[in-house]
């Protein structure tokens, strides 16, 4: 079920519970379904990798890492290291695997069914040839480059796919690739702070 659709823990009662994301609904949410359920497990992106503690305070709270990926075997050519998923050209193909593997919504803190859409799109131009994707040594370049910059800037691993405020940029690279516009200015201004 979706927080929106949330309304009271009692139908909870002695379930267990996955509750997926760590903003404030995920948090509440989690909170007050543990006085009745009998496990609540919280999935966030901004765990550390293999993360399985108990919540402080909560006798049945806890808190896992969210990427994981046991049905895939890439040969090492895809990896999970502390919620990092790489290496993937543009948060969507792994070079050594492209165009045949691609994922779809691995970034967040974004706007995800326009991002969704736009990767779709995109994914489905390379799959039809009609969009043409760098060479895999220059996908690794800019793979490794994009590494070495988060290294320098003292940024953990798994924030890697975090977007925030530069999801925009992207979707409108994402956007040039396909031949549309990335992001309208409204829903920019609609997801800005307020100042």
């Amino acid at each position: 079920m979706h927080s929106h659709n949330y309304r009271l823990p009692q139908p909870f009662k002695d379930q267990v519970v996955v509750v997926i994301g760590s903003s404030a609904s995920a948090v509440d949410i989690s909170r007050d379904i543990s006085g009745f359920a009998k496990d609540v497990h919280v999935a966030s992106w901004s765990n550390p990798a293999d993360t399985f503690i108990k919540q402080n305070g909560y006798t049945n709270i806890w808190m896992h890492s969210m990427y994981h990926f046991p049905f895939l075997e890439t040969n090492g050519e895809v990896t999970v290291d502390d919620n990092c998923v790489g290496p993937l050209y543009k948060h969507v193909f792994p070079p050594a695997l492209a165009p045949s593997l691609s994922f779809v919504g691995i970034p967040y803190k974004v706007l995800p069914f326009p991002m969704f859409e736009l990767q779709s799109k995109w994914i489905a131009g390379v799959l039809s040839g009609r969009i043409k994707l760098p060479s895999k040594e220059d996908m690794m370049v800019e793979t490794k480059t994009m590494k070495a910059t988060f290294e320098g800037l003292g940024i953990p691993k798994r924030f890697t796919h975090c977007l925030g405020i530069d999801q925009f940029e992207y979707y409108d690279w994402l956007g040039s690739q396909i031949g549309c516009s990335g992001t309208e200015e409204w829903r920019k201004e609609m997801s800005l702070p307020i100042s």
